[in-house]
């Protein structure tokens, strides 16, 4: 857990395997230590880490490995449900994955000797993104380049199917918004479903493509955020169904665009993989440029800490953190 300032990353985690995608538990799970999620060429690992930007007895970062789940094929998307609970007798952990395989598999476990997992088949070609209903954790939503969105219950059953009109790259559930879903299309649309009438009720529209990634911010339901080509766009929807602000960052693609989960002007967005380096840069909306610019040797996936100004970006046998300011 050393400071690694050559990739001015604050932390960095050793791994054994190239890290896919990486995700920190977006609920609260009732310890004090964050949960995190990682997924490898057949395996996931789930840990937990604490910073000592929020504990003073700890230096640095502290990171424990709770389990490893043997998945037996690339892992390309993770999400995490609100029912993963540390402080319950026993303690659940329960996570979807996306797989190159095209199915998504939901995995529970105790940690002990309850280890579980279901297989969820439909999808006709790769799954990109996927994400648990916020409140309940009862279904999972998500979205395919076979040009579909997606909603599941836990035993599999699908129980809703949006027809997409391109590739779907991000889908997000709000948990202020519970009964409408937002899903971004490769073809730089942004639609939101009524999950009750399951109709499009709202779009938003990039004008340029492709949309690689698209996030609904949680602090300020009003505000979308997305890449595509290289640029990053905003949209307030009150205001227009076009971008508000929209600024070219990364010049040979944009890939991935998150929301902080602690402050509505602050995200993250990073560019395509790379031959050597991947960049991730950080902004702020009061700030013309961005206010940090990391680099990952050959990064994927990108992830906020639900309390912290702390991002986290997989890459090859490691998992690197940065700290920017509020």
């Amino acid at each position: 857990m050393k400071q690694d300032s050559t990739r001015n990353a604050a932390y960095t985690v050793d791994c054994e395997d190239y890290v896919h995608v990486v995700k920190f538990n977006p609920f609260d799970s009732g310890d004090p230590c964050s949960l995190i999620a990682y997924g490898g060429n057949n395996y996931v690992v789930v840990g937990m880490c604490r910073f000592q930007e929020e504990d003073a007895e700890v230096e640095g970062m502290q990171y424990k490995t709770l389990r490893t789940f043997h998945h037996g094929i690339r892992v390309d998307a993770i999400a995490w449900s609100p029912e993963t609970r540390l402080d319950a007798l026993p303690p659940q952990i329960r996570f979807c994955t996306a797989a190159s395989d095209r199915k998504l598999r939901l995995f529970t476990s105790d940690l002990q000797d309850k280890n579980e997992f279901k297989t969820f088949d439909g999808h006709s070609d790769y799954i990109n993104d996927l994400v648990f209903a916020p409140k309940e954790g009862q279904e999972v939503a998500s979205v395919s380049d076979d040009h579909t969105c997606r909603v599941w219950d836990l035993e599999g059953n699908e129980k809703a199917h949006f027809v997409l009109r391109s590739p779907g790259m991000s889908v997000c559930w709000h948990p202020e918004e519970a009964f409408k879903l937002m899903v971004a299309e490769k073809n730089g649309t942004i639609r939101f479903y009524d999950l009750i009438t399951q109709q499009a009720i709202l779009s938003l529209e990039c004008e340029q493509k492709p949309l690689m990634s698209a996030d609904w911010c949680l602090k300020n339901t009003l505000k979308i955020g997305a890449v595509a080509g290289s640029d990053w766009l905003i949209w307030d929807i009150t205001c227009s169904s076009y971008p508000q602000d929209k600024r070219p960052v990364h010049v040979d693609r944009a890939r991935l665009f998150r929301w902080s989960q602690v402050n509505e002007n602050l995200f993250a967005t990073t560019g395509y993989p790379g031959k050597t380096t991947t960049q991730l840069l950080v902004h702020h909306l009061g700030h013309p440029q961005p206010i940090l610019t990391g680099t990952a040797a050959v990064g994927s996936g990108l992830t906020w800490h639900r309390t912290l100004p702390l991002c986290a970006v997989g890459g090859d046998h490691k998992i690197f953190f940065w700290v920017t300011e509020m």
